[in-house]
Order: C-alpha cells, then structure tokens, then sequence
C-alpha cells in the first residue's frame, strides 16, 4: 500500500508508529519521499497517549514501561529519517508551521519574499 501512495505523487503519509521501522517501507520512502521524524520526549507523549485507550502496544499493567521500551527501541531507527521536527504539546497547527519551516531548507525551497506597496508621497515623512 505504501508503494502505491508514493507512486502516485506528492503527499503526506503518516506511517504510523511502527511503519518507519520495517527496512522496506524506509527504503521505498527514501527512493521516492522524505522521512519527516515527529521527535517527541517521554512525557509528551505518555500525556498524548493517556487521552486515548486505543494504544494496543501499551494495553499493558505498565504503559510508562512498554512507552519507554518503544523509545528505546524505535527512536534510533526513526533518527535515520531525513528531518526531524521536535513535537511538543502546542496545537496541530504549530507543528505542521514548524514542520514546513524544517522542510523547505531541506529541500532547498525558499519563500519568495513578499512585494511591498510602493510608498507615496503621502506616507513619507
């Protein structure tokens, strides 16, 4: 499925958690996408976690310690992704800013400056 999405051009895909950690997927990403890592500490995401119980992998009598094994197993493989972009509890929208803010240098995109009204007479001093 990830094949197909990639080959159809430019999007945004969410792997999941554990998508970035099969070798193949990693592969197909870096062939035709760019890995974003949405770097988040423990307590950022253990307060994320705790809104919601459909969290499978931490259905356990100790969700911090299943968290904290997940981090130390996974975060050195989703360090091989192309950008990182640390997560922390502001809103969606301040994530997706500073994720374009960390993309557009890696993708050597600059912002076209804006033009600026020309100034008159009036509005010289």
């Amino acid at each position: 499925m990830l094949a197909r999405l990639l080959a159809e051009g430019p999007k945004v895909v969410a792997t999941g958690g554990g998508g970035f950690m099969n070798a193949e997927s990693r592969s197909q990403i870096s062939e035709q996408g760019v890995s974003i890592w949405l770097k988040a500490d423990f307590d950022v995401l253990i307060r994320r976690v705790r809104r919601r119980a459909n969290r499978p992998l931490l259905q356990t009598p100790d969700p911090e310690g299943a968290l904290r094994k997940l981090i130390d197993d996974r975060y050195p493989t989703y360090a091989l992704a192309d950008v990182t972009v640390v997560s922390d509890d502001g809103p969606h929208e301040m994530i997706a800013a500073k994720t374009m803010q960390t993309l557009m240098p890696y993708l050597d995109v600059h912002p076209v400056p804006q033009a600026r009204p020309a100034a008159t007479e009036e509005g010289i001093s």
